[in-house]
């Protein structure tokens, strides 16, 4: 009857060890996860309904791809003044709970670097040109974000933070979000499987 009890400690043992122990794939090599290697590998796709915010009137669908070395964004947002400029961004969180949609914190900035445009010195991993609304208050997205990327895992991944559209146009100098105004839209980056 004692039997089991003295087997049972050492059963305990050997499924913590076999649980800690490293995987092995097809070629023998340990997988290691570390925070400079993602996960998993990239999605292919993402999608992005972009909601009213702060009372507006501002929705959209956008879609998001990796390309090259970083993510690509396209669609349209509409409801916007006609023949405006909007600042769109990256934001930290994928929560657009709040009315005003400052549940989805700051600009997405994994490596503390001042705002400014992409593509010309220092910015923000989530900072984008401005949109440009047409006659019809429409605006095409047409966005690359480099070094970011999609659905990994890792500290450079976008899926499941927020883009948000704002009311005015970034300035790319003003600290810390470029002086663009209320936010007007938020979605969540949402991998499609």
């Amino acid at each position: 009857m004692n039997r089991p009890l003295r087997t049972a400690p050492l059963l305990l043992l050997l499924a913590a060890c076999a649980a800690t122990a490293p995987r092995e794939d097809t070629a023998g090599a340990p997988h290691a996860t570390t925070a400079a290697t993602p996960a998993r590998p990239q999605a292919s796709r993402a999608e992005i309904a972009l909601a009213p915010a702060s009372a507006s009137l501002v929705s959209g669908k956008l879609t998001a791809v990796p390309m090259g070395a970083g993510v690509h964004l396209a669609g349209e947002v509409g409801g916007l003044a006609p023949g405006a400029a909007h600042a769109i961004h990256v934001h930290e969180k994928g929560d657009c709970s709040a009315v005003d949609a400052s549940s989805a914190g700051a600009h997405f900035n994994p490596d503390g670097a001042p705002h400014g445009r992409a593509g010309q010195g220092p910015h923000h991993a989530g900072d984008m040109d401005n949109l440009s609304a047409d006659a019809r208050g429409v605006a095409r997205v047409n966005a690359h974000l480099t070094g970011v990327t999609l659905g990994d895992g890792g500290a450079r991944d976008i899926a499941g933070r927020a883009v948000i559209v704002h009311a005015q146009p970034d300035d790319y100098r003003s600290q810390p979000a470029g002086n663009a105004g209320a936010r007007v839209a938020c979605g969540v980056i949402r991998v499609v499987r």
